[in-house]
């Protein structure tokens, strides 16, 4: 049998050994994962009995084969979609929890609520133009935006930073409002400095002419047909017991097909022979290093670490590699009694609490990029949902910088200092309890030497047994979805012997999400 050596157990790296095992009767599939988790960025994390969703993952997708994987691994939960109050259309809870007899593998259909929060004041997200959007902006800032948007079709900008692209499809005064400093916070540089590959890979399709088209296409005959860009969906799906628990199960079903899930196994080197042709990988084992020899590498390890670890690659190519840049993320899960934010919406919430997913921070002087409210996503993610909100503080930073190296209690006190300050509580003494998660290389970045990733992909689509797939593996900001579907097409060449990787490294680089028939 040839054998499939799989780095990473996030949602490439598991997707590419399930489809293998699933399609191939005579290939051994070893998945490695540096930590005790499954799922990557998307992993759930519980802190007495508390789950916290490292930086909130809704599953929607256009594309059908992906609707068909989800459904497979975790069955759709038979409630009215439009009530979204689990609680009583569903199994009940537990006085202090989930009853541990009725954790099924089930996906909910979940609200999508996210807005952002601009002087005290919520704006939808994206910018919807109702009344309560105009009546918050106020009169002359609404013409002001007007204004803006109306220069920006009569001149359009080269689309040479992020900077151009916003402005070309908000217009300025918009794009200085609900998108340069959010950005700037994000990834600790100026739109002006990001290429402006990331706004079309997150809000493609997305401009105040498709917020218009979706608005009137609401109230017009035929709205169930009409096209919707993918950040104006309205439902997605979501695990019942957070993200983690689809990794969790994808990794349970791989190993009852004969897989081996390897956790606490960590890939160090990448070994390459005279001919261009990969042999195997070092890997730091809890007994030591190990190599282990393979026919087929899919990596879906950052580029940057993929290289540094690979032998004989030409010094150009590693310099492209190693300045690859990346946006590291601390989140910090905090319970509180109540948030004194009002629900002023007309949406129905468990407790009364503001119906968000997550809310955008654009408030000048605090430092937090968002925060989510988990008993939102799903009321399974919270101990006792009747008497408290978990609430999700994310912050992006730099593996190393001042917030990186804070100890846990000095960044409580720091970030729990945001939550008064914009009025999310009264004190810090209304703090339950709070807890700490640092992910690193959370969100592959478009300055440095980003400019030069062509040559880079041509360089490690000439190995012919190397196939990088998901958001790290290809140094792209890609949705769960697409990083699945970077697997599949891997999958599907492996199978077929092809050996042109286009396929794979075009997922996501289409000008139109296009939506399936």
């Amino acid at each position: 049998m040839k054998k499939a050596l799989v780095i990473g157990a996030g949602p490439a790296g598991l997707t590419a050994a399930y489809e293998l095992l699933d399609k191939s009767n005579d290939i051994e599939v070893i998945v490695f994962e540096e930590s005790e988790h499954m799922g990557g960025i998307s992993k759930t994390v519980t802190y007495k009995g508390n789950r916290m969703d490292m930086g909130g993952h809704r599953f929607f997708s256009k594309v059908p084969e992906v609707n068909e994987w989800w459904d497979k691994m975790l069955p759709m939960q038979a409630a009215p979609a439009a009530d979204y109050k689990e609680l009583e259309v569903s199994v009940p809870l537990a006085e202090n929890g989930p009853d541990p007899e009725v954790e099924d593998r089930t996906m909910l259909t979940r609200r999508r609520v996210s807005r952002i929060f601009f002087n005290r004041k919520f704006f939808d997200y994206p910018i919807s133009l109702k009344f309560e959007t105009l009546a918050n902006m106020g009169f002359f800032t609404t013409i002001a935006v007007g204004c803006s948007y109306l220069a920006s079709v009569i001149h359009k900008r080269p689309e040479k930073s992020l900077e151009d692209f916003y402005i070309n499809r908000f217009g300025k005064k918009l794009y200085s409002m609900f998108f340069e400093r959010y950005t700037e916070n994000l990834w600790g540089r100026h739109p002006s400095v990001i290429a402006p590959d990331w706004g079309s890979q997150r809000v493609k399709g997305l401009s105040i002419v498709a917020i218009l088209k979706d608005m009137f296409g609401k109230i017009l005959p035929g709205k169930k047909n009409r096209k919707v860009e993918t950040s104006l969906i309205e439902e997605f799906k979501y695990p019942k017991l957070g993200p983690g628990q689809l990794w969790d199960v994808t990794a349970e079903e791989i190993i009852k097909k004969g897989g081996k899930v390897l956790k606490n196994h960590k890939v160090v080197g990448i070994i390459k022979d005279d001919n261009n042709h990969l042999t195997g990988v070092k890997v730091e084992t809890p007994d030591g290093e190990v190599v282990f020899e393979g026919d087929y590498i899919i990596s879906s390890m950052p580029v940057k670490d993929l290289v540094a670890g690979m032998n004989d690659v030409p010094e150009e190519k590693r310099e492209i590699a190693n300045g690859l840049p990346y946006r590291d993320y601390i989140t910090l899960g905090v319970l509180v009694p109540k948030l004194l934010l009002k629900n002023k919406t007309k949406l129905k919430t468990i407790g009364n609490i503001i119906p968000d997913n997550w809310v955008y921070v654009h408030d000048k002087g605090i430092q937090m990029g968002r925060f989510q409210v988990y008993n939102n996503w799903s009321p399974y993610m919270i101990k006792d949902l009747e008497n408290t909100v978990w609430v999700g503080l994310e912050y992006f930073c730099y593996e190393n910088d001042e917030w990186w190296n804070m100890t846990e209690e000095e960044f409580a006190d720091f970030a729990i200092e945001d939550m008064v300050n914009l009025g999310l509580i009264a004190s810090k003494d209304d703090v339950i309890d709070y807890h700490e998660e640092k992910v690193k290389k959370a969100y592959p970045a478009y300055f440095d030497t980003y400019e030069h990733m062509d040559e880079l992909v041509e360089y490690l689509s000439s190995i012919d047994n190397l196939y990088c797939v998901g958001r790290n593996g290809q140094h792209r900001y890609n949705n769960l979805d697409h990083s699945m579907c970077t697997s599949f097409e891997t999958v599907k060449n492996i199978i077929s012997g092809t050996t042109d990787k286009k396929n794979i490294w075009s997922v996501n680089t289409e000008t139109e999400y296009h939506e399936s028939k």
